[in-house]
């Protein structure tokens, strides 16, 4: 028998074609005093499995869907906190997902907005506490400002053996653990007709490196792990910094539709420390649908960290009741890719 009886109530976005969906009413109770415990808490309780399960997969998601359920914050200082969810699992950051969290914290009235100038949403996650700043000229929003926690590199030219021969590898954190390759140094170019070969050297990768000593989180253990695997198109120079096209990789072979945001994070991050791209200069991020972030950064408090920010924008896809007969053989779903 499922435990879920009750209509589940949600609202979807995307955000540069990756979906998020948000959920405020049914999620059953999770202990702990942070998100962060929440997150594990989340992940060993069956009721909330069962709902993540039904949420993400099909036949009400799909493979590559991505959403959130709507908690307390950590302390006053936040306006709500987030448990980040896809078909593996409960991430620890989530960019394209605070970019759409604030257009709807705003559009939904849950934050007061600045009919004209920046409304700030801020937010804890599991990683810390981000920020979304949504812009508004009269009444209409027109971008939002994702400000990601602090973000540094973690290893650099690390060299993995895969069916492709071996591949230099950097790592770097930005409120997870990013890999980062080039597309062509595995004979692959970032587009969709080399989508299935994307998805096979990018898991590669991953679960290689996810037990490597550098992807353990030196001061949380819970944030250890490699999360995703960044392969890009370099696109060369432009006046005012980098062009790049990427595809992220993430959980068990999961998509990202969009550029990544937390992705976008860890690719500052190591273009800064290379010195590619200096403080307020724009990387141009490209995703595999041709859609764009824009990723700047400012020094961050500890030496060797920056404070990334990813532009973008997010737009209402639906409003939902999900229901679970309990007759229904197929109950919280499947996922077929």
């Amino acid at each position: 028998m499922w435990h879920i009886t009750t209509p589940v109530q949600a609202t979807d976005y995307h955000t540069g074609g990756e979906p998020f969906r948000i959920v405020t009413d049914g999620i059953p109770p999770l202990a702990g005093r942070t998100v962060a415990e929440r997150r594990i808490a989340a992940a060993r309780s069956d009721d909330a499995e069962q709902l993540r399960s039904l949420l993400c997969h099909e036949p009400r998601g799909h493979a590559d869907m991505y959403g959130g359920f709507i908690v307390p914050p950590d302390d006053d200082g936040a306006d709500f906190g987030v448990l980040f969810w896809h078909k593996d699992g409960y991430s620890t950051a989530c960019g394209h997902g605070t970019i759409a969290l604030g257009v709807w914290a705003v559009q939904s009235g849950r934050v007061q907005q600045a009919r004209d100038g920046v409304t700030t949403v801020t937010i804890d996650v599991p990683s810390g506490r981000v920020t979304a700043r949504v812009h508004s000229t009269a009444g209409d929003i027109t971008n939002v400002v994702f400000e990601n926690v602090e973000s540094h590199v973690v290893g650099t030219a690390i060299t993995v053996d895969t069916a492709r021969g071996p591949v230099s590898v950097d790592l770097s954190y930005s409120g997870a653990i990013y890999a980062s390759v080039p597309a062509a140094s595995v004979g692959l170019r970032v587009r969709p007709e080399d989508y299935a070969e994307l998805i096979a050297i990018g898991r590669e990768i991953k679960w290689a490196l996810n037990a490597h000593p550098l992807a353990r989180h030196a001061a949380d253990d819970r944030l250890s792990g490699v999360y995703g695997t960044i392969l890009f198109d370099d696109l060369g120079d432009t006046p005012d910094g980098v062009h790049q096209r990427n595809v992220t990789v993430f959980a068990d072979g999961e998509v990202d539709r969009s550029p990544c945001g937390s992705g976008t994070g860890a690719r500052l991050a190591i273009l800064a420390e290379s010195g590619r791209l200096a403080a307020g200069q724009t990387l141009i991020h490209d995703s595999i649908v041709d859609t764009r972030f824009l990723g700047r950064y400012r020094a961050g408090s500890t030496p060797g960290t920056i404070l990334p920010e990813v532009e973008g924008m997010a737009f209402a896809t639906g409003t939902h009741s999900f229901t679970l007969d309990q007759t229904d053989p197929v109950g919280t779903g499947f996922v077929l890719r």
